[in-house]
This record gives C-alpha cells, structure tokens and sequence, in this order.
C-alpha cells in the first residue's frame, strides 16, 4: 500500500525554494529526483531535478468503477470525499460508509462504500466516464451534454471581500506550497479566513483535484461551511465553480482570470468570484454593478 503523507495544514512552511526540494524529496510519494541534461551557455552539465509524481486512482463505488483520475498520491481521503461531493455521488461525509485506498500494480483504487440511500441515488444516476480523467479537465469522459450541468443550487449571499484580506491570501499562499515550490508543478486550493489568513491548503497536480481535496479535507472535519473563502492558483473554469458551488463555496478568488462560463455559473448560482486585473487589481465578477456595466457598454 502507498506510504500516505500527512502535511501540517495550514501552518507556514519557512523554506527557501532549495530547502522545499530538499524537503519534498525525502518523499518519494509525491516527487521523484529525475537526471536531466541542463543546457546552456556553459554547455551541457548533467544534474538532478524533483519532478512532481502523479499516479492514477481509480474510484469504485460499492464495487462499480466510476471514473479514473490522475492525482499526486498524497491526502487520497480528502481525495475521496471532495470528489465524491463535487460528482453528486453523496451530499455529506456520512453518505460513506467505508472506504479502502489501496496500491495496485503502480495505480491507486479507491474502493468506497455508501450507505444504502446514497448507492441507489448513485446506480439511478450513474454514469460510467468513459475516458481516463486528465489532470486538466474535470469534463473527461462525460458521455452526454446534459451531464455537464448539475442540478441548480442557490447559495446564501455572503459579505464583500475586503482587498486587504485577498491580497494578504495572495501574498502568503505560496509560502505554503512545499511542492510547487520545489517543482513547479502543482496547483494548490486554500481556505482562508475573512482575514485573509490561510486556514487549510491542499496541492496537487491537477487544479480540480487540489480543490476535490481542500473541499474533502474541510468536509471531513465538518468545517465546509464555515466563515471565510476559497483561493485557488489557477484559472477558474466552469468545472472549477461548479465544484465549489457543489460544496456550498459562497466566495471564490483565482489568481488567474475566469471564463465566461464560469461567470456566468457563479452568476446564476449567487456566488461572489474575483479575481485578479492584469495590474493586480481585484476584480469582482458577480455583483449587480458589474452585471449594469456590462448592460451599458452593450447599449452604447
């Protein structure tokens, strides 16, 4: 079975890049030391770079296959809960019974079990991903258009952000990226307080996964509705904001800019999404200002 590492969660990390490295690669879990030929001007030197691991994990539930996933096997039960709460396979952590993360053949399976009312509300509606999962799209394998969309969800209308506590957010968050430090290779999702203190973080190659296991990790801990917002440090796609609609995200900042899906999903689900201008202004994309402005240039 897979040595499963446990971060200190929202605790700062004092490393310098090269200290990360370091750090990281007594963990051979998550990063592998690589040889690679570095050219330049001084010609070609041979040395040694950490590169970020990633592994498929394959999800069955009560021992039906759902999808296959490729992760940074690292917090696979925080893993497990997120992505099974932004699939609408259960609505809360008791939905599973058990579950088993197991190591076969240089691949992840994650065997979960539900509890009878969640099994049958996932065989009435299940849909086989027909295609691996890519680290970079949380749409592989979907078979139908109408299986794209989940069902509405309204979500409580939340206080403005201050710029204070998203820049503070934005300051701070790679001082807790021990991986994408050391690599460059990984994304990361944060809880943050209205403060602007990073509370919890996940990383992971994967933007969708990272996110998965921030929202798994905050379920687990029955902390998922508390006082605060998420960051990611990623672009935020469609897939991105139906998943922290899923977990009840009322407030989500990317440091990259939105799309115009993605826009429009948080629009109709009232979640509050900023971002970043190009000269490092906050953007807020979904308040009724905004919605005014845009009817006005349109008029003109």
């Amino acid at each position: 079975m897979c040595g499963f590492r446990q971060w200190n969660k929202g605790r700062r990390i004092e490393l310098a890049d090269a200290e990360a490295m370091s750090y990281i690669a007594k963990h051979s879990v998550i990063s592998q030391p690589v040889a690679v030929s570095r050219l330049g001007q001084a010609g070609e030197q041979l040395t040694v770079q950490i590169v970020a691991e990633e592994i498929p994990c394959a999800f069955r539930y009560n021992g039906f296959s759902h999808a296959v996933m490729m992760v940074t096997p690292d917090d696979l039960e925080d893993f497990v809960f997120g992505f099974s709460l932004t699939e609408g396979i259960i609505q809360e952590a008791s939905d599973i019974r058990s579950f088993r993360v197991s190591d076969e053949n240089g691949a992840i399976i994650a065997n979960v079990e539900l509890v009878p009312a969640s099994l049958h509300r996932f065989l009435a509606s299940r849909r086989v991903r027909q295609l691996q999962g890519r680290t970079s799209c949380g749409l592989c394998g979907v078979e139908d258009l109408k299986d794209i969309r989940r069902p509405d969800r309204r979500l409580s209308k939340e206080q403005p952000l201050t710029p204070d506590a998203i820049a503070s957010a934005i300051r701070h968050v790679r001082d807790f990226q021990p991986l994408s430090r050391g690599t460059r290779a990984a994304h990361a999702a944060a809880w943050v307080d209205r403060s602007g203190n990073i509370a919890a973080i996940r990383e992971d190659i994967g933007r969708h996964n990272a996110l998965d296991k921030l929202i798994g990790a905050r379920l687990r801990q029955s902390t998922l509705h508390g006082e605060g917002f998420c960051l990611i440090t990623s672009r935020c796609s469609y897939e991105m904001a139906q998943k922290a609609i899923a977990a009840g995200i009322g407030t989500l900042v990317s440091i990259s800019a939105p799309t115009a899906y993605a826009v429009r999903t948080a629009q109709s689900a009232g979640m509050a999404l900023y971002s970043l201008s190009g000269d490092g202004e906050h953007l807020l994309y979904t308040n009724r200002s905004s919605s005014e402005a845009l009817h006005d240039v349109k008029e003109t």
